[in-house]
This record gives structure tokens, sequence and C-alpha cells, in this order.
């Protein structure tokens, strides 16, 4: 670690929602800044203007807010190395891309896509791939091949135009990546990239991404491994540029898998096998409905912690991190080469273990606006439903899951589950409610202890067996065989409503 300030970024596109695995990158970044004293910046990289797609920068923002990222500088924090977004500093990249050209590291190019096309179809028709590169480029229209006067002629009559990075022959590459150690590459194996477009007067993202990370003086460039393949050029630009004594250090993620850890995971997988790659809802052009995790009743902790261990290892058993911790034991060398299967029922154990350790309070507090869905009041019984909340929270993955196992709390079940019956109620059943009536009848203490202690007694002295009446019981009570247990039930429903609601079962199930 050098003496440099640590500052990452995290740059998406804003061409639409914000894949999991990019929440995972942006992570993993304010881990390490974090981890370091260091600041992170969130810089939106939009200069294909032709994917730009409305709403995806306020997506973004919106959810690296409910992840809990803390952004130092960006578009909507601003800062010292401001504007970030790219569409903003158009007037900068050209500058550098002359730069290129004048010191012999870049050209040029007036090659029409109609010809590059041509050229592309002529190599495969052979079995080829057709690469711009050393081989080609002195063939091809370019200010290598043309006269000076022809280029001045063709850029002064508004031919359209690129500049290419005029990549170094048969040279090896040595670079060093901070999670894969050292990556060698022969320039002979990479094309000439575009790093400028007379079209829109745009860079690509190379030499935009280079530009701005040394601009904006940042140390560690930590992002997917899809990148990995573009990093040769990225180094080659730092050194053409002069800017190798500032160079970033790099590390590539690796990729976030399918279920099936064959492939990278993609919205298909998710649509496929019912759960979210995305963030939060997205809601397309053509009204197209992607779900999100924060929607579908993920917390964002327990989404963070998820991520935080696809791809990295504590070096311990511990699977369950707050922000803080996750900072706090953040390290690079800890993160994976390969790439991390994806797990949707590991996600929903991650959501269950936050609940269960959230206050019983705070949960019934989340859980009200859904009772509201159903009509239910709960006017001045909060801590009764507080006592629901407790009693049932461990059975569930999420609070929205809350409803199907205490709905029977609110309402009186109007009809039972029929296998229920067939294996509880049997022909002398009624004869043993009547008499579960009259005792509870006489309790004078209705709190789930005295319940509890005297059910039993009961059932022992006449010597029904404990599971025939509490399964009976439970059914009069909840409708079906399912709830916490049955004096806990009694005691919350109340004395009157209880008996009510054994009257009402021998009544409907006595025929």
């Amino acid at each position: 670690m050098s003496n440099r300030r640590v500052r990452v970024r995290f740059a998406p596109s804003p061409t639409g929602p914000l894949h999991i695995g990019g929440v995972r990158t942006a992570l993993f970044n304010y881990f390490f800044a974090r981890n370091h004293g260091g600041d992170f910046i969130l810089r939106i990289e939009d200069t294909d203007s032709q994917r730009f797609v409305p709403g995806a920068e306020e997506y973004i923002n919106e959810a690296l807010s409910w992840c809990g990222i803390k952004i130092d500088e960006g578009v909507r924090e601003g800062g010292p190395h401001a504007p970030y977004r790219q569409s903003e500093r158009k007037p900068i990249y050209k500058q550098f891309a002359d730069r290129l050209i004048e010191k012999g590291n870049a050209y040029y190019a007036f090659d029409t896509p109609e010809h590059l096309e041509k050229l592309r179809s002529k190599a495969e028709a052979k079995g080829e791939v057709f690469t711009y590169n050393f081989a080609i480029r002195q063939s091809m229209e370019n200010s290598l091949s043309l006269s000076a006067d022809e280029v001045k002629r063709r850029i002064e009559s508004g031919d359209q135009w690129v500049i290419r990075f005029k990549m170094p022959e048969n040279q090896e590459v040595v670079m060093h990546d901070l999670i894969r150690g050292e990556v060698r590459v022969n320039t002979s194996t990479l094309d000439d990239k575009v790093l400028f477009k007379s079209s829109d007067m745009l860079p690509t993202y190379h030499l935009a991404n280079v530009t701005d990370d040394y601009l904006m003086e940042i140390t560690h460039v930590i992002r997917g491994e899809e990148w990995l393949p573009s990093l040769p050029l990225h180094v080659l630009l730092y050194r053409a540029l002069g800017w190798e004594d500032k160079m970033p250090q790099f590390a590539h993620l690796p990729l976030l898998l399918k279920p099936t850890g064959n492939g990278k995971l993609s919205k298909r997988d998710g649509d496929k096998m019912g759960f979210p790659v995305f963030p939060l809802l997205w809601k397309g052009e053509d009204d197209e409905i992607s779900r999100g995790y924060r929607e579908d009743g993920y917390f964002p902790e327990a989404f963070v912690n998820l991520l935080a261990l696809l791809g990295w290892n504590p070096g311990n058993e511990q699977e369950i991190f707050s922000m803080d911790e996750l900072i706090h034991a953040f390290s690079i060398e800890r993160v994976n080469k390969s790439g991390a299967r994806f797990d949707p029922e590991k996600a929903k154990w991650f959501n269950h273990q936050y609940l269960i350790r959230k206050p019983d309070e705070e949960v019934a507090a989340l859980f009200l606006p859904i009772l509201e869905q159903y009509n239910i009041n709960i006017d001045g019984e909060f801590n009764k439903l507080t006592r629901i909340i407790g009693l049932v929270k461990e059975r569930v993955n999420f609070v929205h899951e809350l409803w199907s196992q205490t709905n029977f709390f609110f309402e009186r079940p109007l009809q039972y589950d029929q296998q229920a019956v067939a294996k509880h109620w049997k022909p002398e059943t009624p004869g043993i409610i009547e008499e579960v009536i009259n005792l509870f009848s006489e309790f004078s203490n209705w709190e789930a202890h005295s319940i509890e202690t005297k059910l039993k007694e009961f059932i022992n002295q006449k010597g029904y067996g404990m599971g025939k009446v509490m399964n009976a019981i439970r059914l009069c009570l909840v409708g079906e065989s399912k709830g916490p247990g049955i004096a806990d039930i009694c005691e919350i429903l109340g004395k009157e409503e209880t008996l009510i609601r054994f009257k009402q079962a021998i009544a409907i199930l006595k025929g």
C-alpha cells in the first residue's frame, strides 16, 4: 500500500437496472475504502449515448443508498473532481487522445462501418476472426497509411473518423492483479481499440476510464472479472500518457455464477428459478417489470451480508456480519479467484437470520402495514402484536409471510382444513371439547402457564392422550394444524374468544 490516500470508484453505466453483481462490486470497493480510511466515489460512465436508459442513474443511486453505501464524491454529492458524469466531462478527453497521436501511440482511422463489416464477414466465411491490428493497419484507411495532407483534408471535410490505439507488436505486458497475481499478455494477441469517436466527440470506455481514474486520483480499481481482458490496454494507456507512476493497483473480482455453477448469473436465471437479480424493482420502458430484493421483502443488511460472502472468505466460520464488521474484516487478499455460485435458498436463510435477530417490537412495526391491507386494526394492542411476533417469527423468512402464520389471531376461522379434520376430529372429539369448555370456563387465571398446567392435568386424569386432545383444540382455535403453543394461543385470544371458537367448531364439525 502506497502513502497515497486510498480512493476507489464504482463506475456503472446507466444502461438499465443495476445487477447484483454490480452491487457486489460497489460493496467490495466500499469495504476496501472504509477499511483503509479512504474515499468511495460514484462515477456515472454514460459515454455510450445509444445505450443510455432513462431512470437508470437514479436507480443506481437509490440502490446504493438502500444498501447503506455512503458516497463521498458523486453526481449528487459533488466533490473536488466534479463533474462525476462522464457526458459532462466531454471537453476533457480529446486533448489526451491528441496527446497519444502526437506521441505515436494512436492514429486516426476513417474506415466506414460498412467496410469493416464486409471484412468481418469475409473472415467469418474462412472460419477466421477479423482483428484490426498490426497485421492489417497499414492496409486500412488511416493516418498510418494516408498522407498527412489527406488526413487533414478528410477531417476538415467532415468525414467520420475514430482514434485507435496503436497496439505495440510482439511485446509482453507484465501486470499485477491484487487477486490473481502476475498476469502476462503478448500485445500481438490484442487489437487496436477505438479510443475516441467523431460521431459524438466522446471517448470510448477505455480512454474515458483511464483518464478519469487518473484525474480523480484513483488508487485502486476493483472491478469485475469481465474487464480483465482490458487490463493490458489500460496499463499501456497509462504508460503512453506518462502516468505510470500514478497508475492504480488493479483487482478483478470473480464472476457471480448461476445456481447450477455453470455460467454467469443472468436475469433469465432469476426469471426461470423465481428469484430477483436486481436490488430494487425495475420498470422498463416496455412496461416489463423485474423483481427487486427490496420489494421481495429482503432486509438491506441481509442482502449486503449475502453478497459480501459471494467471492470473499472472512477466514473463519462467521456468516452474519454487520456493515461495520464487514468493513473491519474485509481484505482483497481473501477474495477468491474462482466464480461464486449464487444460492437463492441461502439468500432466504440470510434474511431469516436477520429477521429473528430483530427485536419483536421492530418486526411488529414492520408488520403493521400488512395488517392494514387486511383491514386489521390493533388500536391499543401493539404489545399483544409484539407477543404474537415473538411466538412465530422463527417460522418465516420474510415479514410478509407473517400473515399466514398469524391470521387466526385476528380472524376467527370460518372453515377447517379437511386433512386436519380427517386426522384429528373423531366421533368422540365433540364430547372431549365440551369437557374442555367446562374446564376452561372455570379458569380465573387466564395465563399461558396456568392454562398449560391445568390442561395437562385434565388430559392425564382422563387418560385421553396428549396429542389427541391438543390437536383437536388447535383445529378448533386455528382451523388447521399450525401455530405456536396451545396455551399461548389461548392467552392471546382471551377466554371469551377461545370458548366461542370451541363452540363454533363443534357446531360446524359435529355433522
